[in-house]
């Protein structure tokens, strides 16, 4: 468990500090560097699932980002994964609350981290590439409520979320489950869609997980 958490903590801000330096040096943008936190955060499941062997040590990492993210959120502490203040939603708090949720809910007894991995990689990956696309090459634009999405930035968040969880069934020897993989990133990306202020990462990798465990597991 020691090892684990030395190993969390230094990858998780080794992630925050190698986006500070590409931000400060112009070389991805603000937008940027906040997407590739969120990426590649979302892979520090993979070390939980080889470190952490209980609901307890799993969920100690998050718990503890919660209230980073929080300080973090009200004082712009990490610049990198902070939008600018008029923008700024706490979506970077819900991502570490959803962490803690899976972490409890996953590593339990009778249940299995895979089907947290299922929602964490969605989010991570899904709604990250989502971003990015849309940004980058959105041009069929449309709006929900006060957000403003693209068709582009959609079709990445059902892609980019197929992709994990095809993984995850290639591993867990399930492609049998491919259709329900396929309903599963379509829910994904209307609720990443659909959901305000950040709490897409909220919605999504617990409605994802939770898909996942009735119709795969």
């Amino acid at each position: 468990m020691a090892n684990g958490m030395v190993i969390s903590f230094a990858y998780i801000f080794g992630i925050i500090a190698v986006a500070t330096v590409l931000n400060k040096k112009n070389i991805i943008s603000g937008e940027g560097s906040r997407k590739f936190i969120h990426i590649a955060v979302s892979n520090w499941w993979f070390i939980a699932i080889y470190y952490f062997k209980n609901p307890f040590s799993a969920a100690i990492i998050p718990a503890i980002f919660v209230i980073i993210n929080y300080i973090s959120y009200k004082n712009n502490t990490f610049s990198a994964m902070e939008r600018a203040s008029e923008e700024n939603s706490p979506g970077t708090i819900y991502y570490a609350i959803s962490l803690f949720i899976l972490s409890i809910i996953t590593f339990a007894k009778n249940s299995n981290p895979w089907i947290g991995a299922a929602g964490i990689l969605v989010m991570g990956y899904g709604d990250g590439f989502a971003a990015i696309l849309g940004q980058k090459y959105g041009r069929h634009k449309y709006k929900f409520l006060n957000m403003n999405k693209s068709i582009e930035g959609s079709l990445g968040m059902l892609v980019f979320s197929f992709l994990p969880l095809l993984a995850i069934l290639i591993f867990i020897h399930r492609l049998n489950a491919i259709g329900y993989v396929i309903l599963i990133s379509v829910v994904a990306m209307l609720l990443e869609a659909l959901s305000l202020k950040g709490t897409d990462n909220l919605t999504v990798p617990l409605v994802v997980s939770f898909l996942f465990y009735v119709l795969v597991f």
